[in-house]
């Protein structure tokens, strides 16, 4: 005799959000398919921008396409970079001054070598071009995450590790249950900011001129640029109305839902009592399929976690250690040999700058200095109470995160004619105005690092201070900025190096076909890469990273210091 079974009725069921969640999998197969049937395209030179509103949603998709896969590099490079800084002390000496310097160099200082490259690489193919876009984007984003999840282990607590210790888990389990999770919120805030960023740069990277050549790729920044540069402020507003539509389309979807689920990753044993909320994230956490994909990662992994403990793989280290060695040796050989043969063609390039050049370079460093130290105190003044009161204020976050992601996201030169009329009545000019231009650019760095840091606070320790009646300016001194020092001295680094590189915009800005610009290194850079002058584009680079770098060495690199050893949660 035959026992019935009884099967519940929800695994033959098919539920409304498994039927959304089917076509959003078919729409972005569909879309992956068309960017590369665009990408495949031979390219020609002068590639023209048709401003035609029709035009505007392959744009879109166009741009959002490389902001993606810009993302996607920077994630994967910040993950590793920063893991394999952390290391050790030897891999950190060498590995955060690089990181340093490479944060200090403008997208337009990268822009004549990557492209060159690609051209080369690709000849008269257009994925050449869309390579070199990304790369320039992926220059522009990935610096702040880097810092974001360094910083992050770097700061995890001492009884974190020894509880690692205690279980005797693995540098894999480790990295998996701890480096992660604790880094959690500050990377999806950081990834939030860097993905502004890469709209911000959009119009730079999109569409430039390099010599002779002028490099087009279609996308909503070179259609912003080219309605700029014409002087239609009409078309202007169509380009910025259809960015802004998709960044609230990439909060709704994409960073709200994350946010909501970082939350899980706070130091706290008492849960908020406003927690925050995401109505996507609830509707896709009731789809059976989503849920047996995640559960497939999730045996995945675990899988993978159970066979790095296995005994031959462990037996084998010492073979893994030496190929380690081997290829570490021949990439350090190979790149000694690339900077060796830079270092000769650097050479000839600075030999054709003169003393006069020199000292233009060096008045122009002090004025971009002056602009950037203006910018970033004026950025500090308004980004650290709005940014606590947001990452303490769940029901405020809800309002103010798109605003703030939609805010950051606006390329300044887009709306320079508005602050341009502005400062003409009031007077200054883009001497003064530069320093508007600059804050649009670094003061996010700034904001969305003091968001996540006041976010990670614990609500045990906040609920202690109400309980001891703890307020104002004691509860700032003895809680908020002891809580959010780490994720604010990140927030200082990255506006710092956002700063010099917000220069190459604001104080050298294309606006219907004229070019407008003030004395400074960004000034500086940004005519030397138009023009093709190599010699003064390398050498301004250079005072750019070593005022960098400097200033990072003598002031934010004591403050990381401080942060890692006194204001840590332990």
């Amino acid at each position: 005799m035959k026992i019935p079974v009884s099967i519940p009725a929800e695994t033959f069921r098919i539920r409304t959000i498994d039927v959304i969640v089917f076509f959003i999998i078919i729409g972005i197969l569909s879309f992956i398919v068309y960017i590369a049937s665009t990408w495949s395209e031979p390219y020609e030179r002068a590639l023209e921008i048709d401003l035609n509103p029709e035009n505007i949603p392959e744009y879109a998709i166009q741009s959002l396409a490389r902001i993606f896969f810009a993302y996607l590099m920077s994630l994967i490079f910040s993950i590793w970079y920063g893991y394999t800084a952390s290391r050790s002390k030897i891999h950190e000496k060498i590995m955060i001054p690089v990181l340093d310097i490479l944060q200090s160099i403008p997208v337009l200082s990268f822009l004549p070598g990557v492209v060159l490259a690609m051209i080369a690489l690709f000849p008269g193919q257009r994925i050449g071009l869309e390579i070199a876009c990304i790369l320039l984007i992926f220059t522009g984003q990935v610096w702040n995450m880097t810092f974001s999840f360094y910083h992050s282990i770097s700061t995890i607590p001492k009884e974190m590790h020894e509880v690692v210790k205690l279980f005797k888990l693995n540098k894999f389990s480790k990295f998996l249950r701890l480096d992660l999770p604790f880094s959690a919120i500050g990377l999806i805030w950081n990834s939030m900011m860097s993905v502004a960023g890469g709209w911000f740069f959009l119009m730079a990277c999109e569409m430039f001129v390099l010599e002779d050549k002028d490099f087009r790729l279609p996308g909503i920044g070179s259609y912003i640029q080219t309605a700029a540069n014409a002087g239609n402020i009409e078309y202007v507003m169509y380009g910025l109305g259809t960015m802004i539509f998709l960044i609230i389309l990439l909060d709704l979807f994409i960073w709200r839902p994350l946010i909501v689920w970082s939350q899980r990753f706070r130091l706290e044993s008492i849960p908020p009592e406003d927690e925050r909320e995401s109505f996507v994230l609830n509707l896709f956490t009731g789809s059976l399929f989503l849920r047996k994909i995640g559960d497939l990662l999730t045996n995945f992994v675990n899988k993978i976690e159970k066979l790095s403990y296995k005994k031959f793989i462990n037996n084998e280290n010492k073979l893994l250690m030496k190929i380690s060695k081997i290829s570490g040796l021949i990439f350090l050989t190979f790149l000694s040999l690339l900077i060796l043969w830079a270092f000769t063609k650097a050479i000839d390039l600075v030999s054709s700058v003169d003393l006069n050049q020199i000292i233009t370079i060096i008045k122009s460093s002090f004025y971009s200095l002056l602009r950037v130290t203006a910018a970033i105190i004026i950025a500090l003044s308004w980004t650290l109470p709005v940014g606590v009161y947001i990452g303490l204020n769940p029901r405020a976050a809800k309002f103010l995160q798109g605003i703030v992601q939609i805010a950051a996201s606006v390329p300044a030169t887009a709306i320079f004619p508005v602050i341009l009329l502005f400062l003409i009545k009031v007077g200054g000019g883009l001497n003064i105005g530069a320093i508007f231009l600059m804050l649009l650019g670094t003061q996010w760095y700034l904001l969305f690092n003091i968001i996540a840091g006041a976010s990670a606070i614990p609500k045990d320790l906040i609920e202690i201070s109400r309980a001891y009646g703890i307020k104002g300016i004691k509860k700032w001194k003895t809680l908020i900025l002891p809580g959010i020092f780490p994720y604010l001295v990140t927030g200082l680094i990255t506006a710092s190096g956002g700063a010099w590189n917000a220069t190459i915009v604001s104080e050298y800005v294309s606006f219907g076909g004229d070019i407008m610009k003030t004395e400074g290194l960004g000034a500086l850079i940004s005519a030397s890469s138009a023009s093709g002058d190599f010699g003064m584009l390398l050498i301004s680079t250079c005072f750019m990273s070593a005022i960098v770098v400097g200033i990072n060495r003598l002031i934010w690199k004591r403050l990381f210091m401080l942060a890692k050893t006194k204001y840590v949660l332990e």
